[in-house]
């Protein structure tokens, strides 16, 4: 299947109809999207956009960001500020994510998602308060490096970036992270496990596989 045009505001219509027909694969009464991709994609703008399109439906919606789970410094920076090897698999506190996340919205959970744990701005935790997601809601999780965790999600939107446009759309400042990135292609290859694929090379012209995408079938020379 070859990627064709679209625009994002199709495009988020689309995947909204889609999460309304959607069942939870463990049969509770909560579903869990991901949408996945690297800082430079914008995935929080995306999530937000689903978000509002789903509540115009009707639906109970929260939107979580990883940036919010990151691990203390002290943890973060073991090996220094900029050790891709930790970025990929160290930065982000994957046990809490489960245990504050997911696990709530398991069958016969209470719903009662923790939105963030930790600042890294003061590398403190937030003591935020827990919001109650209704029967019937949707999760809605961005950030980078998402799959290949065995998080429980219903519907994954993976948010492609040539390694070219990688390059070039990832502030200097970031550059150090381009090698993770890498290694999650190679061991992930998250256009194969992703349910619906977006390129994002150029964020005005975004082109996907549809919601009939196969996995293995779609046609990009990026």
């Amino acid at each position: 299947m070859r990627l064709e045009a679209i625009t994002w505001q199709r495009l988020t219509e689309a995947v909204a109809e889609r999460v309304l027909e959607t069942g939870a694969a463990d049969g509770g009464p909560w579903l869990r999207v991901a949408i996945d991709g690297a800082p430079a994609a914008g995935t929080g703008e995306r999530a937000d956009a689903l978000a509002e399109a789903l509540r115009v439906r009707g639906r109970s919606v929260l939107v979580v960001g990883t940036g919010g789970f990151l691990r203390p410094a002290s943890l973060r920076y073991e090996y220094g500020r900029e050790d891709p090897e930790t970025y990929y698999s160290g930065w982000f506190d994957t046990g809490a994510l489960w245990r504050e996340v997911f696990g709530p919205l398991e069958p016969g959970g209470t719903g009662r998602v923790l939105p963030d744990l930790w600042d890294p701005a003061t590398d403190r935790a937030t003591r935020s308060a827990h919001s109650a997601l209704a029967p019937g809601g949707v999760l809605v999780l961005h950030g980078p490096l998402l799959l290949g965790h065995w998080f429980p999600f219903d519907l994954t939107v993976h948010l492609r970036l040539s390694p070219a446009a990688l390059g070039r759309r990832t502030d200097e400042s970031e550059r150090w992270t381009l090698p993770a990135f890498e290694r999650y292609e190679r061991e992930v290859d998250p256009a194969e496990a992703a349910d619906v694929v977006v390129r994002t090379d150029d964020p005005r012209h975004p082109a996907w596989g549809g919601l009939g995408y196969r996995r293995g079938a779609a046609s990009d020379s990026g």
